[in-house]
């Protein structure tokens, strides 16, 4: 399972698609126009949702773990936003699954609010930034920008 939220988030995420070749992978994201993006892929649209919007976050917690159940992924990554965060950490909780956390390249000074969050739920936690990588986490592998 391959998620993230719109804008630089679904950039970041397409720029990975080379990684996933000859996988059976899945994306999802927040706009249902994104599936033309993976046009070879099964594709998922989810609510969009801020820290501030309980209502909100029920119904997308409703919509993944629908996701989660129908497709059963091993591994989940994701290269950032809140509703990521909440696919990660059910991912973990309900299937066991593998997770990676790539921050934003946009945070070039410090992790995310999320990508903090994400060090809970991550099995692989990293930053697009050096400066931002620290011996305890999170690790810089490069950036796919």
């Amino acid at each position: 399972m391959a998620i993230a939220s719109g804008g630089g988030h679904w950039i970041e995420m397409r720029r990975l698609l080379p990684a996933f070749k000859d996988l059976d992978v899945f994306f999802v994201s927040i706009a249902p126009s994104a599936a033309l993006d993976v046009p070879d892929h099964r594709y998922y649209s989810i609510r969009d949702v801020s820290r501030r919007n309980s209502l909100g976050f029920f119904i997308l917690i409703l919509q993944l773990i629908r996701i989660l159940l129908v497709e059963r992924p091993t591994k989940v990554i994701t290269t950032g936003s809140a509703p990521a965060l909440v696919a990660l950490s059910l991912a973990k909780v309900l299937l066991r699954a593998q997770t990676m956390w790539i921050d934003s390249i946009a945070n070039v000074r410090v992790m995310s609010s999320s990508g903090r969050q994400a060090r809970r739920v991550a099995d692989v936690w990293l930053t697009q930034s050096p400066q931002v990588a620290t011996p305890a986490g999170p690790q810089h592998w490069g950036s796919v920008l």
